[in-house]
């Protein structure tokens, strides 16, 4: 009872009706005006802005005409090979000679391209269909390299037309020379298999390890040019590396996804 007249008494002094009341002090003001500047700026954000991704998925540096594995059409003892690693060669050329029963056979290629790899040597006993050599297919003398790149199928579909990539080369000091530049031209339109990688690269353990975690999606870079550099092509550098690439080189593609507004993402 005592409290309660003493609030009566206090709300009946006109002194105290008088006096003026403060909502906020100035500095309350402008911690205010600040939250509601930087919420106004995060909307307008989140409607109109965009939010930019990459994926990074292995490659490696091809001709895009893709390989195939040469195989002996005899058995018998390798007398002689003919070709060396890294040449290239006509369609119909000798690579090696078999001697069988009959007499000594020659293996020649399928299609002109270049030897990537050999897997005989003289003196060695092969049977009919054992694998000799990969061979690249080569359209043309001075043909462009192109990046293969093996992303994640689930990340494949976010990939737009002439997508920015930047292509890590293995052989390249990334820290000197910087990274190759590239576009996207074409995104393959399934997932491949072990099989299939191996059959185009013409390398059997490529194909296993690029399907370690999944079945990836091929997606086709082409190499933007230069005549400044003595690559030909463009780098994040102004010179690139002082020396010529070559095709089965591998390399770290990391390719630019469609850009996202940031209010799709909180959004069910």
């Amino acid at each position: 009872m005592q409290f309660r007249q003493q609030a009566l008494a206090r709300l009946q002094s006109p002194e105290e009706l008088d006096l003026p009341v403060r909502f906020a002090r100035p500095q309350g003001w402008l911690v205010l005006s600040v939250t509601v500047i930087v919420m106004a700026a995060a909307s307008v954000w989140a409607v109109t802005g965009s939010v930019s991704s990459t994926v990074d998925a292995p490659a490696v540096l091809t001709y895009g005409q893709g390989s195939y594995v040469l195989q002996s059409p005899v058995a018998g003892q390798v007398t002689a090979v003919l070709a060396k690693e890294g040449e290239r060669l006509p369609a119909g050329s000798p690579v090696l000679t078999v001697r069988t029963a009959r007499g000594d056979e020659t293996v020649r290629t399928l299609d002109a391209g270049r030897i990537t790899a050999l897997a005989a040597s003289t003196g060695q006993i092969i049977s009919t269909g054992a694998n000799v050599a990969a061979v690249e297919k080569v359209a043309r003398a001075g043909a462009p390299l192109l990046a293969t790149v093996y992303v994640p199928a689930e990340s494949a579909a976010g990939i737009p037309a002439h997508a920015a990539v930047d292509l890590t080369v293995q052989s390249v000091p990334s820290q000197e020379y910087g990274v190759l530049r590239g576009e996207v031209t074409s995104v393959g339109r399934s997932a491949q298999s072990a099989r299939q990688i191996a059959a185009y690269l013409g390398d059997t353990q490529l194909g296993e390890q690029f399907t370690r975690e999944g079945r990836p999606v091929a997606v086709t870079v082409e190499l933007r040019k230069s005549s400044a550099t003595r690559s030909g092509y463009a780098w994040s550098s102004a010179d690139g590396p002082p020396f010529e690439l070559t095709s089965m080189t591998p390399a770290t593609g990391s390719v630019r996804l469609a850009d996202r507004r940031p209010v799709d993402w909180l959004l069910p």
